[in-house]
């Protein structure tokens, strides 16, 4: 089901006052930063949170893929009724940019799918998007069914990744894109850990990464994107019994494993 009577297309935005005279143009950009779009949370036009989310691609079908809790978490009574997402409208002009406002609730329902196995629900929202409602001249890259894992095989401890987001907010204010961490895969591939839908990496994180795509380069991955969708990166973990003025927090972080996505993009 498409819903394509919640989502409005807000001002255009200009770059930061002290734009270069030579604009930067999408070819000049690696195809993975333009994935990913910094999520904001309202409750009506009062502003909450920032998270990031990706784009993913299935039947010609287009989804934001982000954080179950980035939409709505109970426990900390985070209960946005909207979400605005920014996406580039001028390919020869990565300074202009366009916000786009998408309703979380339709006619009393919510919008999202979310997924839930034997080990509980799992952190990833998916929203199907209307490309009827997107500016002709818009400008993104999507993941696809092809940048899956065919095994959870290829994939070592200690590998190296990448995760793509907005830490803190923080992003090229000027062409609107976002920022990457270095980060490693620390718990067995595949292997759930703690019988739990994710995995874990190594990475410095911080809040604003909560949806952010975690990738690795694989020069045989489909389409334009040469990189392998892992999962998607929810929230850092710790221990309850660290103590706080003498251990360090662990710094390592749970990503739920990509394949969701096919089980929540079916049609």
């Amino acid at each position: 089901m498409k819903f394509s009577c919640i989502a409005i297309l807000l001002e255009t935005r200009n770059g930061n006052a002290q734009a270069p005279v030579r604009m930067r143009k999408a070819s000049m950009v690696e195809p993975l930063l333009l994935t990913t779009t910094r999520v904001s949370t309202f409750n009506n036009k009062y502003p909450l949170t920032e998270a990031s989310g990706f784009f993913f691609e299935r039947d010609n079908r287009l989804f934001l893929v982000t954080s179950r809790h980035v939409v709505i978490d109970e426990p900390s009574k985070h209960l946005p009724n909207r979400i605005e997402i920014e996406i580039h409208n001028d390919a020869s002009n990565l300074a202009r940019s366009t916000g786009w406002s998408v309703l979380l609730y339709l006619e009393g329902k919510s919008v999202w799918r979310q997924g839930h196995d034997k080990g509980g629900d799992i952190d990833v929202a998916v929203i199907e998007l209307d490309r009827a409602a997107l500016p002709e001249n818009v400008l993104f890259q999507t993941f696809t069914t092809a940048n899956l894992l065919r095994s959870l095989e290829e994939v070592d401890v200690g590998a190296s990744a990448l995760v793509v987001g907005f830490p803190l907010g923080f992003h090229d204010g000027l062409h609107h894109l976002p920022v990457v961490r270095q980060a490693t895969i620390a718990s067995s591939f595949g292997l759930r850990f703690q019988g739990a839908g994710y995995f874990l990496t190594d990475a410095r994180t911080h809040r604003g990464m909560s949806g952010a795509p975690v990738v690795m380069r694989r020069r045989s991955a489909g389409g334009q994107l040469q990189w392998k969708l892992l999962g998607v990166h929810s929230s850092r973990m710790d221990i309850s019994g660290r103590d706080l003025q003498l251990d360090e927090t662990l710094g390592l972080n749970c990503a739920w494993y990509a394949d969701i996505l096919l089980t929540l993009t079916a049609p």
